[in-house]
């Protein structure tokens, strides 16, 4: 007994003790994390959901635009036809006037929502009572669901039932009703302006934030050096806030450049494809001509020109050069 207790006491436990340890999980997981395994295995999930998610989809719709799939024409069969869609784009006017369209459908409504964004972030940004209110309002249009916004706009602007055409008769600006959407020469520009409104809080958002983070001794020692408003908005504001825009842009551009829903929803490309765009264009190819091959060679060129932009526009601005 005497010396089952000199044992333990002396030898016995510690080994126990050492050998517990080697079995327990928080031992084994602090093992682990000091070498590269650990790393792997925090990396493996992630790198298998992006995997499923993001690669698989995109490497096959790039397969897909090098395939003949079309659904209305089974005996054309499914296989491999190169670069026989891009091709086709070469000569197919719809395209390049898609393509001319999203380009101004996205420059106009990207500026239109930056400046709106600047303008009232700067408003909301100063300490005075009700502005709470007001910036649950300002926000209020990009908390709305797309669908929703646009079947709002769409019965405001209605050529026999809307409250906007109503308004404007009564103030002498129109002599009568107008088709806003009907028209060509208005279509466009009608959606741009409903798309900037549905957007420019997204800008708000972000600039706000960005103003935040700004030190209130810059805008002081601008002050006192004599700075203008004006100047203290160009020499501090905007180089204080590029890197907000940068990003701010970036995203947006990727979202207008994707999301055909308020087109969709408002003219569904017309009147005469005077309001068609790139993703509203690759949309009605692959479910509505049932055309995938074409469809995803579509959303191919889209995704290229969103990568040069996204290249470009991080080269221009410098911000890589800083880091």
């Amino acid at each position: 007994m005497s010396a089952f207790q000199d044992s333990s006491q002396g030898q016995g436990m510690p080994r126990l003790a050492l050998i517990a340890d080697r079995y327990n999980p928080f031992y084994l997981l602090g093992h682990w994390s000091d070498g590269r395994f650990w790393v792997v295995a925090l990396l493996a999930p992630a790198v298998i959901l992006l995997a499923l998610i993001v690669l698989y989809p995109l490497f096959y719709g790039l397969s897909l635009s090098a395939h003949e799939m079309r659904l209305t024409r089974p005996e054309l069969g499914t296989g491999f036809v190169g670069p026989k869609h891009f091709v086709a784009m070469l000569s197919d006017d719809v395209f390049w006037l898609a393509v001319r369209n999203t380009f101004l459908w996205v420059g106009i409504a990207c500026v239109l929502e930056v400046g709106l964004g600047m303008i009232s972030a700067l408003a909301l940004n100063r300490a005075l009572p009700g502005l709470k209110v007001i910036a649950v309002l300002v926000l209020l249009p990009w908390f709305l669901p797309k669908v929703v916004a646009g079947n709002m706009w769409a019965l405001m602007l209605d050529p026999r039932l809307g409250v906007l055409n109503d308004i404007l008769v009564h103030l002498g600006i129109l002599a009568q009703y107008k088709a806003w959407f009907s028209d060509p020469a208005t279509a466009f520009g009608t959606a741009v302006v409903i798309e900037a409104w549905c957007g420019f809080p997204f800008f708000t958002l972000l600039f706000m934030a960005g103003l935040k983070g700004i030190p209130n001794e810059l805008y002081e020692a601008a002050s006192i050096d004599g700075a203008t408003p004006t100047q203290r908005f160009r020499f501090v504001t905007l180089p204080m806030l590029r890197n907000v825009m940068l990003v701010a842009v970036i995203l947006r551009v990727i979202s207008l450049v994707n999301s055909p829903d308020l087109l969709l929803i408002l003219t569904q490309g017309g009147p005469g494809h005077s309001t068609l765009v790139l993703s509203l264009y690759a949309f009605e190819t692959a479910y509505r001509g049932f055309d995938f091959g074409y469809g995803s060679a579509l959303a191919v060129v889209m995704l290229v020109i969103l990568m040069l932009f996204t290249f470009l526009y991080v080269r221009a601005s410098s911000v890589g050069r800083q880091a």
